[in-house]
Parts: C-alpha cells; structure tokens; sequence
C-alpha cells in the first residue's frame, strides 16, 4: 500500500472523527439545557446519549490516532486492533446508559408523574439534533465504508441511532402536548414512554455491534470469505491448496495461504505463481496483506528424468548426460554428476555413492548405476586460453563426411589452447526442419571424428543452430 495514500486515509480519518466530536459536544449540552427546563425524560434520555456519544466519539477520534501508526517490534501486524477494543467500549457505555433510562422511565409509568413542559424549544432541540444526527452518520459511514474502520462505523451507528431515538422522543412530546390540549391524562405517558423506546432501539443497535466487536477481537471472517479465496486461487500451476486463514486488524486486512506446486517447479516459476494467487486474493479482500505458502508436491506425471534431476538437487549435485538402456528386460543408468572441484576423490565418490543409493530407492527398477564425476568452479570454468590458428581445423571439418555429404554450412569456427589441449567451437547450421535427435547425433558423429584426428583435442562446443546457407564462408 502506498505510504502516501494510508497517511492522507489517516488524516481523514482523524478529521471526521474530530467533527463528531465537536458535534457531540453541541448536542449533549443542548439537550441538556433543554432538557432540565423543560423537565422531560425523553429529552434528558437523548442527553444522556448523546453525552455517551461523546464518550464514544472522544474514544473513536484516539482510536483512529492509534490504529494509523506503522507495525513494529511489539506490535507486527499493526495498531488496527485499538478500533475493536474502542467500539467494544462504546457498546458497554451504550448498555450502561440504557440501563438508567430503563429504570428512570418504568419509574415515571407505574410509580411516579413528573411534570414535562413542552415549548418550541424542546422540539428546535430535537429536530437541530435529527438534522445534525443525520449529516454526521452519512459522513462518518462513507469514511468507515472508504478506509474499513470499525470505529468509524460504530460511530456512526452511534449518530444514526440518534436519529431514530430522537425521531420517538419527538413523538412522546407531540403527545404530551396532545394530552395538554385535550386532558387526556394518560397520554403524559407518551415522554417516560418514548426514553424507554430510545433505550430498546440502543440495546438492540448495541447488541449488533457487540457481536462485531468482539468477533473482530477473535479474528472471526464472514463464513463465504475463505469459500471465494478457495475459488479466485485456482491459478495455473497451483495443483491444490491447503490451508486457508484470513483475519482483520481494525481497518487493515490479513491472508494467510497455503498452495501445492509441482516439486521440479523453478523459483521463479514458484514465484510467479505466489505472485499472481496474491493478485487473486487482493480481488477478493482489496489492500490486504498476502502471505503465499508453496509447498512441494510428487505429480503423477513425472518422468524418470525429473525424480534424477529432483533428487540431485536435494543432495546439491548437478546431474546431466542422463542416459537409460534397457538390456535383456533390465534398466542401466548413465550419468555424469557434478561436484566442487575442492573435493578430494574420495569426498567426490562419496557423494556420487550416496546419489546412487538415493537413485536406487526411489527408482527401485534400475539394475545398473554408472556415474561420471567432474568437477565444476570458478576456477574450472574460467581459464586463460591462447588462440591458435583455425587453418587446419578448417580442413579436417570440411574433409569430415558428416560435412561434405550434407552440404550444411560451418561457421564462427574458434580454436583455442588450453594448457596441452586444443579447444574449440563452432556454429552448425542444419535443415530448419531435422529433428533435435537427429541433430545431436550428427555432432556427436562430428565429435567423435574431430577426436580420431586430433589426439590432445580437449573441450569440443558445437552450436547447432536452423537454416543453413550452402557456400558461405567457412
């Protein structure tokens, strides 16, 4: 994610759940000044509330401050759980409240009258408040929904509850206000009446959100979500998957994983492959952290030549020149393996011996292991030749019959002396068309004759490359 983009989501963040604040402050002392002139219930009721709103806003606008700072030593997967803990104490502060207006209101229904003086000033309090309720939820939600922060949204829970509470206490004055013009006694009710109805609607928003809470506590997912990453991985070269976590830290999201690859896949390849299921995943949970698990596994379709290469590299040896005959119904082996040209001989065989009994337990059905051993280094592989001249070169490759009878074309000859040996290579270009095998058998033929003619020739490299020219310069 981009440090730019979560620093300016922090900012935001912090800027919405500051106005809230300060919009909580207004309300809570509004109503309370209306309130205790007026001496209704209801309106306190929405005092209290709102006072608890801004408790709760106070909390959310630390919450955001916290959760925004970077991982570190003692917290690696961030601050985000600090947005669980503030809504989880928003909900208790909402279910204390709800307990005093409970008791207040059954009080003032079958135990005792208080007096409620209805004025424009308790319903300019209650509508301002619907009005104010109204624009800070919808800004509050948008931010939550933007930058996914459960604080955010439990505030906004929090003013659009005040919406409908206040919408009832409206209601309850409407019909003291009737119970004054008409007489009806009973209808002074409709106040204590009203703050019990605003305390059922918090209960029930607050148990909704407790839920939330504390299953972002326990790092509880929706129950589809790990269905949907099982079905966005199935990227080829993933054979299966295995197991499949997904967790949330306030607003920052986290996806644990575990793919089965084929065991001769690449590093690369096993990287691409990670690469592109940590892209299918961000599909589904957009702006999380992927943690990509290839795990190694035996295909049903692997030839003899993999499970050699495969078991070499576990034993790090190099195998090449692989070779299997088959005599009288049994299987030879034939293979030229590798190793640290500081080896003594007896340290190389033993590795080769130890490749060797590997080979025979995993392929039980070899009769014959014959291994060539050859060193490979730095100091091996760079060495200071001395160009020497191509002339007779020239004229045993052009007199060889491989050569003259297919009239294929020679070139880019390179002819060097190695200590007492003579090294060279060349281009051989052949029919666009001949098989691989075929190919390879003529240079051997090739080879083989250069060797008859020339007694120290050392290294032979011959590049067989398509569409030959007859008559360039050899």
């Amino acid at each position: 994610m981009d440090p730019n983009a979560l620093k300016t989501g922090d900012l935001e963040k912090r800027r919405v759940a500051l106005t809230s604040v300060l919009a909580a402050v207004f309300l809570t002392g509004f109503k309370l000044f209306i309130g205790l002139e007026t001496g209704s219930l209801g309106i306190l009721a929405e005092a209290a509330h709102s006072a608890l709103d801004l408790i709760a806003a106070v909390i959310t606008l630390l919450a955001v401050r916290i959760s925004g700072r970077p991982a570190d030593r003692e917290h690696t997967y961030g601050h985000g759980k600090v947005e669980n803990l503030s809504a989880l104490a928003e909900t208790l502060l909402l279910l204390l409240t709800c307990v005093w207006i409970i008791y207040e209101s059954v009080n003032r229904l079958f135990f005792k009258t208080a007096a409620v003086e209805v004025n424009a000033w308790a319903f300019i309090v209650v509508i301002l408040a619907i009005v104010i309720d109204y624009g800070r939820s919808r800004a509050l939600a948008r931010a939550a929904k933007k930058h996914n922060s459960q604080a955010l949204e439990a505030d906004a829970l929090h003013f659009a509850t005040d919406i409908w509470s206040s919408l009832v206490v409206l209601g309850g004055l409407v019909m003291v206000l009737i119970a004054e013009q008409t007489g009806l006694p009973w209808l002074i009710k409709g106040d204590a009446l009203a703050a019990l109805i605003v305390a059922i609607i918090v209960i029930q928003v607050s148990v909704q959100l407790g839920r939330r809470t504390i299953s972002g506590l326990l790092d509880a997912v929706p129950a589809d979500l790990l269905d949907q990453i099982h079905q966005v991985i199935q990227v080829p070269g993933v054979l299966q998957v295995g197991r499949v976590r997904a967790r949330h830290s306030g607003p920052d999201a986290f996806a644990d994983l575990t793919v089965m690859v084929s065991r001769d896949t690449s590093l690369e390849q096993a990287h691409a492959i990670a690469a592109a299921v940590e892209e299918e995943v961000h599909k589904i949970m957009p702006g999380s952290d992927v943690v990509v698990h290839l795990d190694p596994i035996e295909t049903d379709n692997e030839s003899v030549f993999q499970v050699i290469r495969l078991a070499a590299a576990r034993l790090e040896l190099s195998v090449h020149g692989i070779r299997i005959y088959t005599l009288h119904g049994k299987d030879y082996l034939e293979q030229h393996v590798e190793v640290n040209e500081d080896l003594t001989l007896e340290q190389a065989h033993s590795r080769a011996t130890e490749f060797e009994v590997t080979l025979h337990r995993i392929l039980p059905g070899i009769e014959q292991i014959v291994t060539h051993i050859e060193p490979v280094g730095e100091s091996w592989s760079r060495r200071k030749p001395v160009q020497v001249s191509t002339s007779e070169i020239r004229k045993i490759l052009r007199a060889l019959p491989e050569v003259t009878q297919s009239g294929m074309d020679i070139h880019d000859l390179m002819v060097r002396r190695v200590d007492r040996e003579i090294h060279l290579s060349f281009h051989y270009s052949l029919a666009a068309e001949l098989p691989i095998k075929e190919a390879h058998l003529l240079t051997e033929k090739i080879e083989q004759a250069l060797r008859r003619q020339i007694p120290n020739l050392g290294r032979v490299i011959i590049h067989t490359e398509p569409g030959a020219v007859s008559g360039r310069k050899k």
